[in-house]
């Protein structure tokens, strides 16, 4: 029997509308709804172009999926996603990466049911943070100035760099995807219900600084905005909250002490190009040094505004230098656990996309945001010869 149910999360998690989808497959709105419905199952050539669409096996849709069987029961809080964007959440996006989210938590307790993978680092970090916000009487300002000192030492950053930045949040308990989130969102990110961290980047083109800004400032949501119901936050609260993230970001990439002493040997510093050395070191944006400048009094307001003005001037608001020549970081934690499983045969990879998920490694690709060669990998190659004495690889 169709399952509907396992069509309606595959469609929520790509975005697609019932709509939409309908005019992909070339039925109607109505008829889609009734296959979600179980009020009719589809026929063959509609069930064919389901599994191109959404790169799965033909048997996909006829038993309950893996979140039926390893997604804990409401552990993606739809309403505490934190988005680094530049519009406040759109209830059908959030939905739709919240599915997602429910598939890459499956995947990981699917991966990771035989393998303790620790985590405690970040919720340590996070309930010290917790505590102190609780806690304390200081102004918002210094509670931000001492949440990104104590994140940094915790992580174990050095005080002079941000060398290996996202592979101690990685270490730390943190899991990182990427994927093409969309034009008006950089990142996501969020605690699930049993202690399990996510941040979602986007905009694979963005540049190596641009990313770390985006990792610092996710980090900042989870530490500072524990519980936060984002989506049900006005306009105005919003943008606080977001100033609070970047002002997190900038804190923890340019620690003040360092900042400070390192930024005097600067002569000229109304000029951009002044910064470019520091930019190299910190791996941190020329606009954010700027920023953190004014932001600790070095630059004056007036001193800002030309500082600004001659950003605007050299087209570096939108490409600055440096930004092709910096690596940009990827994730490399899912990579390690998916390595470990399938090299200690704790998971055979072939049964898991022909038996248990009864997907594509395309599926997979599109799932964790890794290229489809690292999967094709760990699939086992068959040779044989062809009527013409031609070797013929397939998997």
């Amino acid at each position: 029997m169709f399952i509907g149910e396992t069509l309606q999360n595959l469609r929520i998690m790509n975005g697609y509308s019932r709509k939409r989808l309908a005019k992909m497959i070339g039925v109607s709105e109505q008829a889609v709804w009734q296959y979600e419905n179980y009020y009719i199952s589809p026929k063959l050539p509609t069930i064919n172009d389901l599994r191109e669409i959404f790169a799965v096996r033909g048997t996909y849709f006829y038993r309950k999926d893996m979140l039926d069987l390893y997604t804990v029961r409401n552990n993606i809080p739809l309403m505490n996603i934190a988005y680094r964007s530049r519009v406040i959440n759109v209830i059908s996006k959030t939905q739709s990466e919240a599915k997602h989210m429910e598939y890459i938590d499956s995947f990981i307790n699917y991966l990771t049911s035989d393998l303790s993978v620790p985590t405690d680092g970040i919720v340590r970090l996070r309930d010290k943070c917790v505590q102190y916000l609780n806690e304390t009487n200081d102004s918002r300002e210094e509670q931000i100035y001492q949440v990104a000192r104590l994140a940094r030492k915790s992580l174990g950053l050095d005080q002079w760099t941000n060398r290996n930045l996202m592979f101690l949040m990685e270490k730390s308990g943190l899991f990182i995807f990427e994927k093409t989130i969309g034009d008006e969102i950089d990142a996501y990110s969020l605690w699930t219900a049993d202690n399990r961290a996510f941040i979602m980047l986007g905009n694979l083109k963005r540049s190596a600084v641009r990313r770390n800004f985006d990792l610092t400032h996710e980090l900042g949501h989870l530490l500072l905005h524990y519980k936060v119901e984002f989506t049900n936050l006005d306009k105005q609260d919003y943008k606080e909250i977001e100033r609070e993230a970047d002002r997190f970001a900038g804190a923890f990439l340019l620690p003040k002490e360092a900042f400070k002493e390192e930024i005097q040997m600067i002569v000229r510093k109304t000029n951009p190009d002044a910064y470019i050395e520091m930019k190299e070191k910190w791996n941190v944006s020329i606009q954010v040094l700027g920023y953190r400048a004014l932001h600790l009094g070095i630059l004056s307001a007036r001193e800002h505004r030309n500082f600004y003005t001659a950003l605007h001037r050299k087209s570096y608001l939108k490409c600055e230098p440096l930004d092709e020549a910096i690596p940009i970081q990827r994730p490399q934690k899912m990579k390690s656990i998916f390595d470990l499983v399938i090299r200690e045969g704790i998971i055979d990879f072939q049964k898991m996309l022909e038996v248990d998920w009864r997907i594509e490694v395309e599926f997979l690709s599109r799932l964790t945001g890794i290229d489809g060669e690292f999967f094709y990998n760990y699939i086992t190659k068959s040779i044989r010869i062809d009527k013409n004495n031609v070797q013929v690889i397939s998997y």
